[in-house]
């Protein structure tokens, strides 16, 4: 046997109450404000909407950030060897790294089997 059913919250304010609020929070705001408000609809408006989740932080496999990771990656490089194009390359690649972008993959499968093709050939894979 189920418990009976849990009644709906009564309303805090009337429905006159949230009217007058409403009313008040927007003739505080600003001009621009009220201006967007009017353009999407005043009736349409909700002050009293819960706030939505905020967004979600995209890492990669270790929880690290694409900051983060460009962060560390160029904290381990000669300041004078990094150039702009450099730099821009590995931020690109952190980027794909987090959003798991194909393009990024095929870029590193290819950098991890030309390292390996060097070394086997005898050449030093970090003279490049």
């Amino acid at each position: 046997m189920q418990g009976p059913k849990p009644q709906a919250e009564a309303p805090l304010f009337s429905p006159e109450e949230i009217a007058i609020r409403k009313k008040a929070i927007f003739d505080a705001m600003g001009k621009r404000g009220q201006q967007k408000i009017l353009k999407d609809g005043y009736d349409e408006w909700d002050p009293f909407a819960e706030p939505k989740e905020p967004i979600d932080i995209r890492t990669e496999g270790t929880r690290r950030t694409t900051h983060d990771l460009i962060h560390e990656f160029l904290k381990t490089k000669p300041h004078e060897s990094i150039s702009t194009s450099f730099g821009k390359a590995a931020y690109e690649m952190a980027l794909g790294i987090v959003n798991h972008d194909d393009r990024v993959r095929g870029l590193y499968a290819f950098s991890l089997w030309y390292r390996e093709l060097l070394i086997s050939e005898g050449k030093n894979p970090d003279s490049l």
